[in-house]
């Protein structure tokens, strides 16, 4: 499976690189998330509820971050294990370019592959639901940010955040690859 697409931040390129590497932030935008801690690894431990189409389970997995380079981009590999549901593992690329003063352009490609039960549901409902995931991760996420780092001139509000546009060939963000693992291990909001 491979989910591209591109989102546009109401904030400066700093901030959306704050905003993406906040626990805090992302696992209250996640949904379905129920925490995400560092491990003695060096990355995340990750705890999320899901559903997709019929199989439902609570997935527990491991992110880990390479190819840093703030503020700019990073990739980000995640394995999942959900029992009797399945798994999932795969990579995101994800990168933050400057759209202004104010606005920073969120690029991400993931590329993932499903096991178990997950896979037995069939390749369409998995990507509808990572399409559905992705898309409400975004609003909350554009809402979380539009929150915290009102406009200046008070011309834009929250609800000009995070408004999606058309895919990119390339590129990719961390935000796009945890909102790609809700749609595959998230429960819809």
């Amino acid at each position: 499976m491979e989910l591209t697409d591109r989102q546009t931040l109401p904030v400066a390129q700093d901030e959306a690189w704050a905003a993406l590497n906040d626990t805090d932030l992302l696992a209250r935008c996640i949904p379905g998330c129920e925490s995400i801690t560092p491990n003695a690894d060096g990355g995340y431990d990750v705890a999320i509820t899901a559903a997709v189409g019929p199989v439902k389970a609570k997935f527990k997995g491991k992110l880990r971050l390479a190819d840093v380079n703030p503020p700019n981009s990073y990739t980000l590999h995640f394995d999942a294990q959900g029992g009797a549901a399945g798994h999932g593992k795969g990579s995101a690329e994800v990168k933050l370019e400057p759209a202004g003063a104010d606005e920073t352009v969120l690029l991400y490609a993931a590329k993932a592959s499903v096991g178990g039960k997950l896979a037995q549901v069939g390749s369409r409902l998995v990507d509808m639901a990572a399409q559905k995931m992705a898309r409400d991760f975004f609003e909350r996420f554009g809402a979380e940010l539009a929150a915290k780092h009102p406009p200046a001139g008070g011309a834009e509000g929250p609800g000009a955040a995070a408004e999606p546009t058309a895919a990119p060939s390339g590129g990719g963000l961390v935000a796009r690859v945890i909102a790609w693992l809700r749609g595959l291990f998230g429960k819809p909001a």
